[in-house]
């Protein structure tokens, strides 16, 4: 108990959860207190069954079957079932005491009975609970060697029958149905556990495809169903380890598993889980398996992946390699895969070969991955060769002709001493574009956000009067230019403020009042701060019924 305290509850949450647990106080009821364990329920969006456990070996832990517990983690809930036994200390030694006197009790009182009274206390609780009867009577079948029997009672677990309405389970019904195909897990496990591995594999290859047919009529937004698919994947490798399958039918099933031919794409199951088990002569069934069915489909997600997996694996550099060039995408992206495999394995001249390769054959430049020109250039500068770095970066500018590799071309430019020359050429470029109405980020010419971000707004402004801008360009310009052409700033405010004044919302009174300074500052650069305030008198009087911008505009004193 000496680990629950505030500090480890907000070590084990972080900052964020803590402080959103203490929110959840008032939503804890139903504390029960055992010996090592504490568990409540906590009404949030759903309500949460929370147990924390204050003896495990690394201290205080806990779990919570909601999403964020799920994936592992000291979810809020936890934190207000900690926080609420913190705040009644007194109380938790006291409970723990009683919670270890009644167990106690209890073994001592089950110890006295006879035989015949155990039968009968154990039947009256089969009639209350269906889930422990159902567990015994799979395991009773499992026994005496009804394999006919334990299979039924696998496939009625996996029924969606008595949770669908309408033949589809709805989302409030998920979770109940998940137990129940849990219970189809445990008993598989249990068939193992008993000797029987060999009975239990057919078993739980059956049981994953009816979870996966199922899973289609089930609204499993919270992922109960994905839980029930590891299960299934835990319990069908232990079967294998324990009964050690033919390693050739092992690869097969494998295989056509991870390529989707038994119809399951709920249980992820990583075939090199099973190298223990397939030995050798398996492991080349595999491989064999493997390449030729990347053979005969070779631009295929799974057998990709597969062949992938297992030359890394197998520390194979050149079939990694060997499986990405079969299906080389156009735009680059898979030579950059490449040539960071290669880096990976310290050959460094084939990656920059591979690299520029890419460049080489993407039909197109200005749809090529950015990722593998960055990476080209990143080398071509590593090794001193600043030239070809900007000869790439502007190849890759005349083809697309958009601000990002403006800004790039600039910096490859100025580091190989050579920006003047590039600047001229590329402005050239975006002056033709501009004459053409070739638009930029924000629907104005590219010109435009060039020149501003070399932060030339003389040429900016020039080319703006020349060519236009979009209004998100003007109002860049206005403010960069206010305190050199107040007169020319001004004229854009009122034009941009305009619109606003015939509009509504938070937002837009925000933007305006916004303006409005900026207005504002220009007429007292120019001397003529009686005409803003006549301008702001008559603002006013028109918008009166705008209480929010009124409040804005008195806060902002206008």
């Amino acid at each position: 108990m000496r680990d629950l305290t505030e500090s480890n509850l907000k070590m084990l949450a972080g900052s964020r959860s803590f402080e959103r647990g203490r929110g959840y106080l008032d939503a804890v009821s139903g504390v029960e207190v055992g010996d090592g364990w504490i568990s409540a329920s906590v009404h949030g969006t759903e309500r949460y069954e929370v147990e924390l456990s204050l003896d495990g070996p690394g201290g205080l832990s806990g779990e919570c079957d909601c999403p964020f517990g799920l994936e592992g983690n000291f979810c809020k809930h936890l934190v207000a079932l900690g926080l609420t036994m913190l705040a009644r200390p007194e109380g938790l030694p006291r409970q723990r005491k009683a919670a270890q006197d009644r167990a106690q009790d209890l073994d001592g009182w089950l110890s006295a009975q006879s035989k015949d009274e155990l039968l009968a206390l154990l039947r009256e609780q089969l009639g209350e609970d269906r889930q422990l009867r159902r567990r015994l009577e799979v395991r009773a079948a499992s026994a005496r060697g009804d394999l006919a029997a334990v299979r039924a009672r696998i496939r009625e677990l996996l029924d969606i029958g008595p949770f669908a309405q309408y033949g589809y389970v709805e989302y409030a019904d998920a979770r109940a149905y998940a137990d129940q195909a849990e219970q189809a897990v445990s008993a598989i496990s249990a068939l193992t556990g008993s000797g029987r591995a060999a009975e239990a594999i057919p078993l739980v290859r059956e049981a994953m495809k009816l979870l996966a047919q199922a899973v289609e009529s089930v609204d499993d937004s919270d992922g109960w169903l994905g839980q029930v698919g590891d299960g299934l994947a835990d319990a069908h490798l232990d079967a294998c380890r324990a009964a050690s399958p033919d390693p050739g039918e092992l690869a097969h099933w494998l295989v056509g598993h991870a390529l989707g031919e038994s119809g399951d794409d709920l249980t992820d199951i990583d075939p090199l889980d099973y190298e223990d088990v397939l030995g050798t002569e398996g492991m080349a069934a595999l491989r064999k398996l493997a390449v030729e069915a990347w053979q005969a489909n070779r631009r295929g997600w799974a057998e990709k992946y597969l062949m992938e997996r297992l030359a890394k694996a197998g520390d194979d550099v050149d079939a990694v390699i060997a499986v990405h060039a079969a299906d080389l995408a156009p735009n680059g992206h898979t030579h950059l895969v490449i040539a960071r495999e290669l880096d990976t394995a310290r050959r460094r001249d084939e990656a920059l070969d591979w690299a520029e390769r890419g460049v080489r054959e993407t039909q197109d430049l200005a749809a090529v991955d950015t990722a593998l020109v960055d990476y080209l250039c990143d080398r071509y500068v590593q090794a001193d060769r600043f030239a070809d770095a900007v000869a790439l970066r502007r190849d890759h500018f005349g083809a697309r002709r958009t601000l990002l590799p403006y800004q790039q071309l600039r910096t490859a430019a100025r580091a190989a001493d050579c920006w003047p020359a590039e600047r001229e050429s590329a402005l050239a470029l975006l002056r033709a574009d501009a004459e053409h109405r070739q638009q930029g980020r924000y629907g104005g010419p590219v010109l435009v956000d060039a020149l501003l971000d070399d932060k030339d707004v003389d040429a900016a402004w020039h080319a703006a009067t020349e060519g236009g801008a979009h209004d998100r360009q003007w109002l860049t310009l206005a403010d960069q230019a206010r305190a050199t052409r107040p007169a020319d700033t001004l004229a854009v405010y009122v034009r941009l403020a305009e619109p606003l004044t015939k509009e509504t919302g938070n937002a837009v009174y925000e933007e305006l009042v916004s303006l409005l300074l900026s207005i504002r500052d220009c007429h007292r650069r120019l001397g003529t701060p009686e005409e803003f305030t006549g301008y702001v008198t008559a603002l006013r009087t028109a918008q009166k019924r705008k209480r929010n911008l009124m409040r804005l505009m008195d806060e902002h004193g206008l």
